[in-house]
Order: structure tokens, then sequence, then C-alpha cells
């Protein structure tokens, strides 16, 4: 069963999302060479919960962690710990919360200090095929567009996309129905109506798309260590364009203020 929402419920959607990007914006903050991604985790958790909400992956199937922190390699769920961070590291970090009985969630990628200029393409590639995913994303067309048009744009570039793990509907569930796969045909798929909330998701590797995971049964690596980024934005599909509910200027503001 698919759930659609009323305006009301997108609103207190937005709420919850709009807090998830202000937590990145704080852990943008402290991405540096030498901070402990545990670190990071702590300040996330007690943002969240200094503004009536709830960290939305703590727990979740046994999750052990507010933030999932994923580093190099690392494609998705990877838990933070000891690991200091060092110059050149990607570090995409996914965060989500639970408000007035509404989920948020949405991720980005950190540049560690400077990195190689195939990093930085990697994730300004993997950035713009979100919005590309996004600009679809409307009544009428269906899920498989979205997936068409990030795979196409990031395979121009040689990159591959991540087929195991998928973008979903969201709301009173932090994972609902449908799947929003990052590849895919145009015309395919479920169709997208309005009140469907969605969270898109392109998980794009620099290398091969096959991956491989961990004993600890979360953290998700790239089979051939090449580097891995994820960004990821929460929409609402109406009448008309999507409207974007998630919010990456908090953290783009810190990130230019840090260069400066």
């Amino acid at each position: 069963m698919i759930s659609y929402k009323s305006i009301e419920e997108i609103e207190l959607i937005r709420q919850s999302s709009l807090l998830v990007g202000k937590t990145l914006a704080e852990v943008a903050r402290l991405i540096r060479p030498g901070v402990k991604t545990m670190e990071l985790d702590k300040v996330a958790e007690t943002f969240i919960r200094d503004h009536k909400a709830k960290p939305a992956f703590k727990g979740y199937n046994g999750f052990p962690a507010t933030l999932c922190i994923s580093v190099n390699d690392v494609v998705v769920h990877g838990i933070p710990g000891d690991l200091e961070l060092k110059e050149g590291d990607l570090v995409s970090v996914d965060c989500g919360t639970l408000m007035n009985g509404f989920y948020g969630d949405s991720a980005y990628t950190f540049a560690v200090g400077e990195v190689s200029e195939e990093i930085r393409l990697l994730m300004e590639r993997t950035k713009e095929s979100l919005y590309l995913g996004i600009k679809v994303a409307r009544a009428g067309n269906r899920v498989g567009n979205i997936g068409y048009e990030i795979q196409t744009y990031v395979e121009s570039f040689g990159y591959s996309v991540v087929r195991d793990l998928v973008g979903h509907g969201i709301g009173t569930a932090l994972h609902e129905k449908p799947e929003v796969p990052n590849y895919g045909k145009r015309g395919e798929g479920t169709m997208l109506k309005p009140g469907l909330v969605i969270c898109i998701e392109p998980m794009i590797n620099l290398g091969k798309r096959s991956i491989t995971q961990d004993k600890d049964g979360w953290t998700i690596r790239t089979a051939d260590n090449m580097p891995s980024a994820h960004y990821e934005h929460q929409i609402a599909i109406t009448d008309g364009d999507p409207i974007i509910l998630s919010s990456f200027d908090e953290i783009e503001k810190v990130i230019k203020e840090k260069a400066n």
C-alpha cells in the first residue's frame, strides 16, 4: 500500500526534514582532519534531542547510532566510531529525525580538507544527478523516469549506480513504498501521484557498481574499494513542480564559511 499525504502532513514532514538539514550543518562545522566519527554522532544526537525530536536511525533494526557516516569506499550505513577523518577523505553523512509523528531523512557528502579533482567531480556530479532525478518527479511520470535521469547522467562519466540500495517512500514510517531505484527506464515502475512523499538518494561509485557488506551487518562498501558519493533529498509530488522538503542551504552556508 502506498500512502499519500495531505498538505498538512506534508508540512509536518517538512519540519522534520528541515531539522535534518540543520543537524547536518552542525556536523559540517566539525568535519576536519583528526575528528572522530563518533564525535560527529554525539553532536548530532544532542542537537536533534534539543529540538524535541528523536534520532530516527538510532535503534532502527538495531542500528547503534544517530548518523550513518560512510568514509571513502563505504557507500552507506557506516557506523560512527574511533575512525579519525583525514585530509582528502570523502565522507557521506546520512541523518534521520522523528518529529510530530513524521520522519525526516537526508544525506550529504563532504570533502575533508582538500580532495582530489577526481573526488570533487564525483561529488559534484552525484549531487547534480539528484537534482536531475527530482526534476522529472512529477505527477504522471513513473519512478523509472527518476532512475533513468540519474543513471544516464552518471554513467556518461563512467561512474556506476549502486543497484542493491534504493530511495523510498517516507512519512509515518522511515521506509515506505514505493522503492525509488537510481536506475531504470522511462515509463516503468510506480506512477507518481500528488501527495506521494519520497526520498531520492543517488549512491554513485567511482568504479564498479558491486558492493560488499562488512561483518558488522551494516557497513556497505564498494567491492573494488573505489570511493562512493551519496546525496539525498526528501520531496513531495504535487500537481505541478515537485517540492523539495529537505534543504542543503544551511549545510552549504557552513561549507562556504569554512572555505573563506
